[in-house]
């Protein structure tokens, strides 16, 4: 989530007191009567707002996500009333929202909100919870959007307490914002939670760090869970060497681990949504991922933040190119932040990027456009939707690409300049752009680097390379720096190419084949049903399992498919498998010197087995 902090502290805090009882605010009543139906019922009054029309409408973008989300769709039973509760009349022009004409400068609207999806973007309301993601949940005036605000809640259940990033009022149902930024940016829980918190020092200040998990499981569970999250937090804080000024001087990990939950995590200022349909004992606290990477947002993303959202416009998409580096630097360090927390050993660590490094060597997205480029796709890839197919080939995720680069610098940087790291980079973008939140642009991060390095050419390179181009290093001698080798997965397995063909019933190819690959070569695309490879029919997956299994690569073979209904005939070629491994040394049965293993722990911290 990226937006403009409109306030500092203690202004924030005098707005809040304000929005307690100042006429000129915006007030938010919800209730969940109706919650075993999904709903809830919400009512917004705005006071002193003249005697022009008031607008009102829901968002069509969330905070952390980049493309259109059509919230107003699950609104209706609207009406409105005026300050001494008559009723008004509404005037309905759009999809997006609905206009009061006349008034006595008070103006409550009443609606009716569905809700049946918990993840990061939608709320779902029921019996055992209510999961509110504002955007999805809350109506807003136009031309208000400065104006203090209070929410009250109405739990469902007399054992639902609240988790938010919102300030607490009064009372323990009552929260404050200070304004519709911040309201936006701040989701709630309401359920029957465990909570666990614990403090760390920032030069002397105490900041709060709690969780707050719906989840099935046990207290010991909890308390196992809420151990490892808080050394994870401490690798974090070690790599910036600060703790951002949560306001209100605390920051929340919001948890959903239920089975009828959607997976998902989502940053906020303050807090963020962490979600998952398994338990603790079904993931084996596997949840702790998406916490490591939500959690460094809160350093990279919401305050260290791309100048392009900023402010964040609930009305339309907010594309940037620097994804690459909000999210996919993220997506190195979460893992990384595990493995120095000692939450995961070496392998796990290598396991998670040597499958990404794999993906993006292999992908032929990167043919298409560099990482600027693939971020700037964020609003057609990011949970939008569609009901046209799309070309997935021309497509790099910026989560795994950006890991890769980020992965790539932070071994070049200890290769080339000795006693630099990715860190320092994190530090230096957090010093003058996090401490100051400057938005930064993508010219800010080269300078960064340049500065870090104390070589503004190789910063101007590797940018003008990696960035706005579409290279990647050799990663091979970077790795063999830490006694890291890269060993190929299946040496002598034939490949055809990625394909994804149904568990059952005829094999017809479900998605776009990549360039290049065996398949594609022969002519084959989606939606063709492969029948013969060779003399062997092809019924089913295992049949085509079979037949990749029984070549080697250079094998030439016929191949059958109907392609919309006529039966084709081609050659297809089998590929070696592409695919590799990040393996200790010594583990593949090599040796590793002290040197190396030197490296590997100021890399990734002790315990290195």
């Amino acid at each position: 989530m990226f937006f403009r902090r409109l306030l500092t502290a203690s202004a924030a805090l005098a707005a809040l007191t304000l929005a307690a009882g100042a006429a000129q605010a915006q007030d938010y009543d919800i209730s969940f009567d109706n919650a075993v139906h999904h709903e809830a019922r919400i009512t917004v009054t705005y006071r002193d707002v003249g005697t022009a029309p008031v607008r009102f409408q829901m968002s069509r973008s969330s905070p952390g996500r980049y493309a259109i989300h059509e919230f107003g769709k699950n609104v209706y039973s609207v009406s409105a009333v005026d300050g001494q509760g008559r009723s008004l009349t509404i005037e309905r022009t759009d999809p997006y929202g609905w206009t009061v004409p006349g008034h006595d400068g008070t103006v409550s609207l009443s609606y009716t909100l569905f809700g049946d999806r918990s993840d990061g973007t939608y709320s779902q309301i029921d019996a055992t919870h209510a999961h509110l993601n504002m955007p999805a949940t809350l109506a807003w005036a136009t031309g208000f959007d400065d104006r203090p605000v209070t929410v009250t809640f109405k739990p469902f259940s007399p054992d639902w307490t609240i988790a938010t990033q919102l300030q607490p009022g009064a009372d323990a149902n009552t929260f404050a914002a200070p304004n519709l930024q911040y309201l936006m940016d701040s989701p709630a829980e309401l359920s029957d939670h465990m909570v666990r918190e614990w403090t760390v020092d920032d030069h002397g200040v105490t900041r709060t760090l709690r969780i707050a998990a719906h989840h099935p499981g046990t207290e010991a569970e909890m308390d196992t869970f809420a151990e490892r999250a808080r050394r994870i937090v401490d690798a974090q804080i070690a790599v910036f060497g600060d703790v951002p000024d949560y306001d209100f001087g605390t920051y929340t990990f919001i948890a959903d681990y239920m089975p009828y939950v959607n997976g998902d995590g989502m940053e906020h200022r303050n807090s963020t949504i962490i979600n998952d349909s398994r338990s603790f004992r079904e993931a084996d606290f596997d949840q702790l991922g998406t916490l490591s990477h939500e959690f460094f947002h809160s350093w990279n993303v919401e305050r260290i933040r791309p100048d392009e959202l900023e402010p964040f416009d609930f009305t339309r998409a907010n594309p940037t190119p620097s994804l690459w580096f909000a999210e996919g630097l993220t997506s190195y360090y979460g893992p990384l932040a595990m493995r120095r927390a000692g939450v995961s050993n070496v392998d796990a660590f290598l396991g998670e990027m040597g499958g990404q490094l794999n993906f993006v060597v292999n992908a032929t997205g990167r043919r298409y456009g560099s990482p600027q480029e693939m971020s700037l796709r964020a609003p057609f890839v990011d949970a939008a939707t569609s009901i046209d197919p799309t070309n997935s080939n021309i497509f790099v995720s910026y989560y795994p690409y950006g890991a890769v680069i980020g992965f790539g610098l932070d071994l070049t940087l200890r290769q080339r300049f000795p006693g630099k790291t990715l860190d320092d980079l994190m530090r230096e973008m957090w010093r003058t752009h996090g401490v100051t939140e400057r938005p930064y642009s993508p010219a800010d991060i080269e300078a960064a680097l340049a500065r870090v390095t104390g070589d503004p050419a190789f910063a101007r390179d590797w940018f003008a390379r990696t960035i706005q181009g579409s290279d990647l290093p050799d990663f091979a001698p970077l790795l063999a720096q830490a006694g890291i080798v890269i060993r190929p997965a299946n040496p002598t397995a034939a490949w055809a190419g990625a394909v994804r063909l149904p568990p059952a019933g005829p094999p017809v190819i479900a998605a776009a084949l990549a360039p290049d690959t065996p398949l594609y070569a022969a002519g084959l695309d989606r939606g063709d049903q492969i029948v013969a490879v060779g003399d062997k029919a092809v019924a089913g997956q295992a049949d085509w399992t079979a037949a990749v299994a029984a070549a080697k690569p250079g094998d030439e073979v016929p191949i059958r498919f109907l392609q919309r209904g006529v039966e084709r005939s081609a050659t297809l070629r089998f590929a070696a498998d592409p695919s590799f491994d990040l393996v200790r040394a010594e583990a593949g049965g090599g040796s590793v010197t002290p040197a190396q293993l030197a490296f590997r722990e100021a890399w990734l911290g002790a315990a290195t087995q």
